[in-house]
């Protein structure tokens, strides 16, 4: 039995995965904060999962920077600055676990449900923005680990200050924790809020709206032009939006590819999808990496 953990800022996640590579069991647990609190959250829904079974492997996708010896630095929104999460969870399950970046196990799993494509990015719309890439079901991580980092690109010099220091950045356009920030109106989903509100006629909805249109397009379009993934998958809390918001990005993607025989040529809107309705992709990604050894990556 392999065993994949999906830790976000909120939830962990863990499936239990048989050798097909079907779900055969599920739990989920609030996150804690600090690296105590994610150990026993990651620990305590492995035990659910294994029903006291000991997993012949075990992955976990974490946020943050990860080294190919498992220790995970500036996962900022688990309390973590620098801590080796894998010796800490084999100290409490008995078996040392392959540790991933969150988003590129997501990719992988995302791509586990779409075999006919070869190549897919999985697009994280959450707080932030930022995209995991899978060739051939396995992540790609780029020379120092940083293929898919796409959230601070500018792509609007005049645009929304970003944090990073820069002015119109993708996630400074359509990330959530900007959106807001943005909105400043109390809501439990701001993006739904605005977009709600800007159905409504609210002009600062509206524009905000655009923006995380804008912003998405742009990501789906560098995606596509940079590693010509078959598919951008979109994931995150952001993306529960559904056809709400994927209908306007194709209508943006064909509307710039409309004045380009070179761009018509690549299929832009028709490369965008959803995330397979309710599959824990995160998790599941881990799962399908677990006992596969992570290759060195520089700079980590």
């Amino acid at each position: 039995m392999r065993i994949g953990v999906d830790v976000g800022g909120t939830k962990t996640l863990a499936v239990a995965v048989d050798d097909a590579g079907r779900v055969v069991a599920e739990e989920r647990r609030p996150t804690g904060w600090g690296p105590r609190a994610v150990v026993d959250g990651i620990v305590a829904v492995v035990a659910a999962v294994a029903g006291g079974a000991r997993p012949a492997a075990l992955g976990i996708g974490v946020p943050g920077q990860i080294s190919p010896a498992g220790v995970v630095r500036h996962a900022l929104n688990l309390g973590i600055d620098v801590f080796d999460l894998a010796d800490a969870v084999r100290s409490g399950v008995g078996v040392l676990p392959l540790i991933e970046n969150d988003v590129r196990a997501a990719a992988v799993g995302a791509a586990s449900l779409l075999p006919a494509a070869g190549a897919v990015a999985y697009l994280n719309l959450g707080t932030g923005i930022a995209a995991g890439i899978a060739r051939d079901g396995m992540p790609w991580r780029g020379a120092r680990g940083a293929a898919g980092e796409i959230g601070h690109i500018s792509v609007d010099p005049a645009g929304p200050a970003c944090r990073c220091g820069q002015r119109g950045c993708i996630e400074a356009l359509a990330g959530g924790a900007a959106v807001a920030a943005r909105w400043a109106r109390p809501a439990v989903l701001p993006v739904v809020d605005v977009f709600d509100a800007a159905d409504a006629g609210d002009p600062l909805a509206a524009a905000l709206r655009a923006d995380v249109v804008r912003g998405v397009t742009a990501a789906a379009h560098l995606l596509v032009l940079t590693a010509d993934v078959d598919l951008v998958v979109l994931g995150g809390g952001v993306s529960h939006l559904g056809e709400r918001l994927r209908d306007p990005v194709r209508t943006a993607l064909a509307a710039a590819a409309s004045g380009s025989a070179f761009l018509t040529s690549l299929d832009l809107p028709d490369r965008v999808v959803p995330t397979p309705p309710s599959a824990p992709v995160g998790a599941l990604g881990a799962a399908l990496l677990a006992g596969a050894p992570a290759p060195a990556v520089t700079g980590v």
